[in-house]
């Protein structure tokens, strides 16, 4: 009868053993995630830093390509408007540039370069 206890007690020890290694492996597993867990938030933490600015930049760069094809828009026009003014005579391409319309100060005109018949 004693063999028989002392033996199931060995089991018992055998088993607890078992447990306590599994525990001892579960406990550093644990760890290991817990710092893949802590790294991928940095990661997380950055890369939402970077989408931010990279967002500004975007709308940044939106801003300045809206600008760009304004510029480009009021320039076409001026363009269309010179060339109208050399077909119809009203600006002759032998006149000095100091003596052309555009280079020429116009009162009430924000800007020299613009003629008086521009409009927007």
């Amino acid at each position: 009868m004693k063999n028989q206890q002392i033996h199931q007690q060995e089991l018992k020890i055998s088993e607890l053993e078992k447990i306590a290694e599994k525990n001892v492996y579960l406990e550093e597993r644990l760890q290991v995630l817990q710092q893949q867990n802590e790294d991928l938030k940095e990661r997380i933490d950055k890369n939402l830093a970077v989408s931010r600015q990279l967002s500004e930049e975007n709308a940044n760069l939106q801003v300045h390509v809206e600008k760009e094809s304004n510029e480009k828009k009021r320039l076409s026009r001026t363009n269309e408007e010179l060339l109208w003014r050399l077909q119809t005579g009203e600006l002759s391409p032998r006149m000095s540039p100091s003596s052309s319309p555009i280079h020429r100060p116009s009162s009430g005109s924000g800007s020299p370069a613009r003629p008086h018949s521009y409009h927007q």
